[in-house]
C-alpha cells in the first residue's frame, strides 16, 4: 500500500515536470491584435410633442430629441410632426403626424416669446379633415419649450391668416388659446368659455394625455370646470381616462400670477394604492389648469384626518 502510494505520486511529478520542459523549451507564439472602441454616448433628452392618435384626436406624447440648443430643438421638432422625414421614423406605434410631407423651414427666430416661422408652400398640402388639427399639433408642440409663449406662421414669407380649406381665420398670434380637439357645449356665440382638459390614454404599453378644449357659455370658474369634468366621464368612455375620484371636492382654491394653489379633501386620493395612479391624478389636473389659466405650478393640499399632504408640480418631464 505504501509502495502503491509513492509510485503514485512519482507519476504525478514526472507528469507535471514533463508539462513544464514541453511548455518552457517549445513555446506557442500567439500573435495578439489590440483592439480599442470608444463608444460615444449622446446626451438624449425627452420632450413632449402632439401626435394623432388612432381616434384622430390630437395627442400629447413623449419622444426622443438630441438637440439641447432651443432653436435647433424646435427645428427637430417640426422635422419630426414632417410627414416621411427621416425624424419621423421614430415616432410611437400608433401615431402619426400632420405637417405636409416636404415642407420645409425658410426661416425661424425666438425673440421675447415670440417664435416666428417661414414654412415651403408645401405647409398648405394639408387636407380639409386635417387642416386644424396641423396647427393645433404644430402650436402645442412648440410651446412646450418654456421660451417659446406665442408664435406667427409664414407661408413663403406671407403671414398665414386662415385655413386653406375652411377658410377659418386665425388669431394673429397663436398660442394654447386658440384649442385643441374642440367640444361645443354651447347656446350662444356671445360670453364664451375655453376649458382645456387633459385625459389619459393608453396604447399597448405607452400611457399619454389627450386634451380636450370645451367651449362653454358658463359662468362656473375654469378651475372648477376641471375639476368636475375629470370627475365625471368622458366623452369618448371607451379610450380617455380619469382616475379622480367621484367624491374629490375642492375645499379652497387660489389663482394667483403664476401658481395655483388647490386643497382638496381626503378623497384626491382615497382608494389609491397605486402611486401611478396617485400620479395621473395630479398630472391631469397641472396640465389642465397650465394650460387654462397660463400658469406654471400647482399646488395641491390634501386634507387628511391623520396629516396633510402637500405637493407642488411645475413640470411634467
Amino acid at each position: 500500500m505504501f509502495k502503491k502510494g509513492i509510485i503514485r505520486r512519482i507519476t504525478i511529478s514526472t507528469l507535471a515536470l514533463l508539462i513544464f520542459l514541453i511548455t518552457y523549451l517549445f513555446p506557442t507564439k500567439i500573435e495578439t491584435n489590440e483592439f480599442k472602441q470608444t463608444l460615444t454616448y449622446n446626451d438624449v433628452q425627452t420632450s413632449a410633442i402632439y401626435l394623432i392618435n388612432e381616434e384622430n384626436l390630437v395627442s400629447r406624447v413623449n419622444v426622443m430629441i438630441k438637440n439641447e440648443d432651443t432653436l435647433n430643438k424646435i427645428k427637430e421638432i417640426i422635422k419630426i410632426l414632417t410627414k416621411n422625414s427621416q425624424e419621423s421614423n421614430y415616432l410611437p406605434t400608433h401615431f402619426s403626424n400632420l405637417i405636409p410631407e416636404g415642407t420645409t423651414i425658410n426661416d425661424i427666430s425666438l425673440d421675447d416669446g415670440l417664435l416666428k416661422i417661414d414654412f415651403s408652400q408645401e405647409f398648405l398640402n394639408t387636407t380639409k379633415d386635417e387642416e386644424r388639427k396641423l396647427i393645433e399639433a404644430l402650436v402645442y408642440s412648440v410651446t412646450e419649450i418654456p421660451t417659446v409663449k406665442n408664435v406667427l406662421i409664414f407661408i413663403e414669407g406671407k403671414q398665414l391668416t386662415e385655413l386653406p380649406f375652411s377658410k377659418e381665420k386665425l388669431p394673429t398670434i397663436l398660442d394654447k388659446n386658440f384649442g385643441i380637439n374642440k367640444i361645443y357645449e354651447i347656446d350662444s356665440l356671445k360670453d364664451t368659455k375655453k376649458t382645456t382638459i387633459y385625459y389619459g390614454s393608453k396604447t399597448e404599453d405607452v400611457f399619454y394625455y389627450v386634451p380636450i378644449t370645451y367651449v362653454s357659455n358658463t359662468d362656473q370658474e375654469k378651475v372648477e370646470i376641471i375639476i368636475e369634468k375629470l370627475k365625471s366621464s368622458p366623452l369618448y368612455e371607451s379610450k380617455l381616462i380619469s382616475y379622480l375620484n367621484a367624491n374629490a371636492e375642492i375645499t379652497d382654491y387660489q389663482i394667483k400670477e403664476n401658481e395655483i394653489k388647490l386643497s382638496f379633501n381626503k378623497y384626491l386620493l382615497d382608494d389609491f394604492e397605486n402611486s401611478s395612479v396617485i400620479e395621473e391624478v395630479q398630472y391631469t389636473i397641472y396640465l389642465s389648469l397650465r394650460d387654462t389659466y397660463n400658469i406654471e405650478s400647482v399646488e395641491f393640499n390634501i386634507e387628511n384626518e391623520d396629516k396633510n399632504v402637500n405637493l407642488v408640480i411645475n413640470s411634467l418631464e
